[in-house]
Parts: structure tokens; C-alpha cells; sequence
């Protein structure tokens, strides 16, 4: 059985138990999750099945799917609008721009300033309207905002300024505005699969990726990319996902369980993200897996994609947004 076959098996079976007909079986919520227990998503999403059952305080059922076992987080963005087999899960915004224009601006490069900024604007609820257009037309609901951890490029050299990254053929993710911003700043951008970045780099086809620390400690990068460049360019929100169309169908005590244990986990997924993010890094370099290389050019590489980051706000309809996130102090 090959790799699709086994996965559209699984997918079939976990599917059988999403929901359970009223009155009847204890309701079972499945999740999924591309990392193992020791990830800060895996824990953000361990959090939100214990909150849930202590806000709920009645029987239920939760199966968390762990390390890729139901596939990447763009699957699991598609069975939660479908409705089947994935009822939350932890996704990144690029993943959700087959659905949403503006849902990769949620947390697009250089939109945050520093960590600080980046819990105000969360605290702010500024990002309500994109959440608001997701649920409509993908019907998935963004009930928290883990993430926290600080992007950087891992690089098969040492790169310390943007004269030495030009033309670096580095790893993006799918949406339009990551390939538009590194292009801007003059590399050369490529969207490849996140679990074929290793070899990618491995066999030449790139030279470098960009992630937070807990990517590139879960994925070993370190090993193929062990020049860290600090340039800061993102700070991650990942939205803890739920499906709209098995939201509908629970009871309204559960419904309002699920809502407040989301915000609750999506809140302890950015302390423990954010905390953990130096710490990892200290330790690989430690252990002489990676090496950090100072980054002079930060303000220059914004510079650049300041435009470009205006233009697409505009060309998506959330240039208000941006207006009020860059007048956030």
C-alpha cells in the first residue's frame, strides 16, 4: 500500500468517529497535529482537550493524531471545512489562502515589530475581521492564537547580511505575500512541501528555509542548515482551528466550552512558544548543531518589503488593519 492509500485509509477510518448521533454515543472530537508531544502545538492542543472537559464537565471523547499521521496542516485546514475526519487543529495562516485571500496576512513577514507588539495586536483583537471572513467562507472557525516563536532563515552557509543572501534559493511557504517579500528583498523564494525541505536543501534544489525555532529543532534543519541568520523577519500566530460544521452540531454547553478552552490554549501555545524559542536555540548551539550569525541588515530587508506588504493589504481589503497593527505601540 502506498503512502496516499495508507493515508486515505486512515483519513476514512478516523472519519467514522468525528461525530456521534444525539443521545446516543459520547460525542468524540478528533485532532491533528504534525508534531510529536514534546512540540509547543502538541501541547497548545493537549490544553484545549483538558479545558474542554473541565469546562464541559461531562463525558467526551478526544483523539489527538500526531506526528503527520493524517498528513500536513493544509489537509487538515481542508477535512475541517469539509467537515470530516479533523474537527481542530493547529494550522498555519498560508495554508488557509485557497479559502481566504487575506488569511496569510495574519502573521506575513515583517508585520510585527518585536514580541511585544505582536501580544498587543493579539490582545487588541485586530485580527477579528480576517477570523470573521475565514469562518464564512471555509467554515472553520479560529477560536485561540498559539504560536510565538520567532522566524529565521537556517542556511547550508553562513549568511550575516542581504549582499550575501541575494539569490538565496530559500524555502516559503505557499501563500502569494512570502514569495513576494523575499523576492523584494532579493532572494530567490521557492514554495516546496514542509516535509521535503531537508532534502531539498540535502540534494541542492535550495540553500536555505526560514522557521521558528521549534521547526527547525523538531525537523533537525540544523542538520542541512546549520547557519542560523537572526533576521527576525516574523513573529508566528498559529490559530487553533475548529471545524464550523461540527461546531453546529454540538450541543450549546459544549459549543461554549470549545470557545473559551480555544482562547485559553491558543494563550498557554504563545507562552509556552515564545518562552521555549531562545532556550531551544541555546541548546542546539550548545551542542554544536547550529550556529547563530548576527544579521546586519533587519531595518534594510523591512525597508524593502514595507511595500510590498502595503500593496497586498490594499490589494486584499485589510489595509485598515495594517494601518491600525503599524499605529499599535
Amino acid at each position: 500500500m502506498n503512502w496516499k492509500h495508507f493515508l486515505g485509509a486512515v483519513v476514512a477510518v478516523a472519519g467514522l468517529g468525528v461525530m456521534a448521533p444525539a443521545g446516543a454515543q459520547t460525542i468524540t472530537l478528533s485532532g491533528a497535529s504534525q508534531f510529536n508531544d514534546d512540540h509547543a502545538f502538541t501541547k497548545a492542543l493537549v490544553r484545549f482537550e483538558e479545558l474542554v472537559k473541565q469546562y464541559y464537565g461531562k463525558p467526551i471523547n478526544f483523539t489527538l493524531h500526531k506526528n503527520s499521521e493524517l498528513g500536513l496542516e493544509k489537509q487538515y485546514f481542508e477535512y475541517m471545512a469539509q467537515g470530516k475526519a479533523v474537527d481542530y487543529g493547529i494550522v498555519s495562516p498560508a495554508h488557509m489562502s485557497t479559502f481566504s485571500r487575506a488569511a496569510p496576512f495574519i502573521d506575513a513577514p515583517f508585520l510585527f515589530r518585536d514580541l511585544d507588539h505582536w501580544n498587543k495586536v493579539l490582545d487588541a483583537d485586530l485580527l477579528k475581521p480576517i477570523a470573521d471572513e475565514i469562518a464564512q467562507k471555509a467554515d472553520v472557525m479560529l477560536i485561540g492564537y498559539a504560536g510565538g516563536g520567532v522566524r529565521n532563515i537556517f542556511v547550508n552557509k553562513p549568511v550575516k547580511n542581504l549582499a550575501e543572501m541575494k539569490g538565496l534559493k530559500v524555502r516559503v511557504q505557499g501563500a502569494p505575500i512570502w514569495s513576494r517579500a523575499f523576492a523584494a528583498a532579493g532572494l530567490s523564494p521557492t514554495v516546496i512541501a514542509y516535509n521535503e525541505v531537508y532534502n531539498a536543501i540535502q540534494n541542492g534544489v535550495i540553500n536555505a528555509g526560514e522557521n521558528e525555532a521549534a521547526g527547525v529543532d523538531q525537523m533537525k534543519f540544523y542538520e542541512v542548515g546549520p547557519n542560523l541568520a537572526m533576521t527576525e523577519h516574523a513573529i508566528t500566530i498559529r490559530p487553533i482551528c475548529f471545524s464550523g460544521k461540527t461546531f453546529k452540531k454540538l450541543p450549546p454547553d459544549l459549543q461554549q466550552a470549545v470557545l473559551r478552552a480555544g482562547k485559553e490554549a491558543g494563550a498557554y501555545g504563545r507562552q509556552v512558544e515564545s518562552s521555549e524559542d531562545s532556550a531551544k536555540l541555546d541548546a542546539l548551539e550548545k551542542a554544536g548543531k547550529l550556529k547563530r550569525i548576527p544579521f546586519a541588515d533587519r531595518d534594510q530587508m523591512k525597508k524593502l518589503v514595507d511595500p510590498v506588504m502595503a500593496a497586498y493589504a490594499k490589494d486584499i481589503g485589510v489595509d485598515t488593519i495594517f494601518a491600525q497593527i503599524n499605529a499599535t505601540k
